[in-house]
């Protein structure tokens, strides 16, 4: 707990000197906090009994927790960790013994990250994917409607009595099942791009870097009088997009097959026209230049991902895309 309470301060001080300023230190006080145990913090018995250190107080050791489970990980474990979801629950991580595959490919792949569309990638072989990702913008919808009400609800009771834990008890519940919902829908929108990457004999894989984008869209920020007030629910829908899971799901899982993740900077690869090099605000999902250039949006902003990645500018390309694949996250 302590550790993690000084790489929070520690990152916020970094994002600090970077300019953040908004940026604030750990303050708030949690009921809950995960506790970690590292190697020599546990002891792990064959029948399945594991056995927690206390650590020492006041100079005498504290009993450990005892805690027995079904089935033991096969490799040897590195940490256990103590986490609240509703009820106590252990994460136990362990080596699997997997080492990364060897590729040989040369092939490189662009990804355009999007809140509609969660990812939208072309192949230097001609093909392009698109993953949508509007099932997971309805079950933030309906969650964020769901807080809404009851929210409203708990405003009018009295904190700490018997209807407000009530209402407390069912934010958290919710909250706690979008979450998973959430998970499972950009696991498996990592698992449709990976598999089709290792299709396309891809070894380099280049994401458009959106970091920033969550940043000031709360509407009670009036320092900057000119920067352009975006709607409640378009600020809402930016400062909730999981893009930075999506791209740890992606970074590991293409490690695996030894395809190597690179982020660069994609600013105005979704304006700009690779022909005329005119900057356009797309309106709907085509990007469609005076010059005759037509392309839909998220393969446009991908495509010029790829050029700024292998040129070091937005140009047009010596291939273009044949077919585009549109999927679902489904299973």
């Amino acid at each position: 707990m302590q550790e993690r309470y000084l790489d929070a301060r520690t990152n916020a001080n970094r994002a600090k000197q970077a300019g953040h300023g908004h940026v604030r230190y750990p303050w708030r006080q949690k009921k809950n906090y995960p506790t970690r145990w590292k190697k020599d913090g546990f002891t792990i018995q064959p029948n399945g009994k594991i056995e927690l250190s206390m650590g020492i107080h006041n100079g005498k050791r504290e009993k450990p927790i005892i805690v027995h489970v079904h089935r033991i990980p096969p490799r040897k474990v590195k940490e256990i960790e103590l986490v609240w979801d509703r009820k106590l629950t252990l994460a136990i991580s362990y080596d699997d013994g997997t080492q990364p595959r060897e590729n040989l490919n040369r092939g490189i792949a662009a990804i355009d990250m999007g809140e509609i569309h969660g990812i939208a990638a072309v192949a230097d072989t001609g093909e392009a994917l698109v993953v949508t990702s509007r099932k997971l913008r309805s079950v933030k919808r309906l969650r964020n409607k769901k807080f809404k009400e009851i929210y409203q609800k708990r405003s009018r009771c009295k904190k700490g009595s018997r209807k407000w834990k009530k209402y407390t008890c069912a934010i958290a519940r919710i909250g706690s099942k979008t979450d998973n919902q959430q998970r499972d829908i950009l696991h498996k929108m990592s698992h449709k791009f990976v598999a089709w990457a290792n299709d396309q004999g891809v070894k380099t894989a280049v994401v458009g870097n959106v970091e920033g984008v969550q940043r000031n869209t709360s509407r009670r920020n009036k320092k900057n009088l000119k920067q352009k007030r975006h709607s409640r629910g378009l600020n809402q829908k930016m400062s909730q997009w999981p893009f930075g899971l999506l791209l740890a799901y992606l970074t590991y899982k293409l490690a695996a097959l030894g395809i190597d993740l690179i982020k660069i900077d994609e600013s105005y690869t979704t304006q700009t026209c690779p022909v005329c090099g005119r900057k356009k605000k797309p309106s709907g999902r085509t990007y469609q230049c005076h010059c005759g250039y037509i392309c839909h949006r998220d393969v446009h902003g991908a495509r010029n991902i790829y050029a700024k990645h292998k040129y070091g500018e937005i140009r047009t390309l010596d291939w273009s895309v044949e077919n585009i694949k549109y999927l679902r996250p489904a299973s």
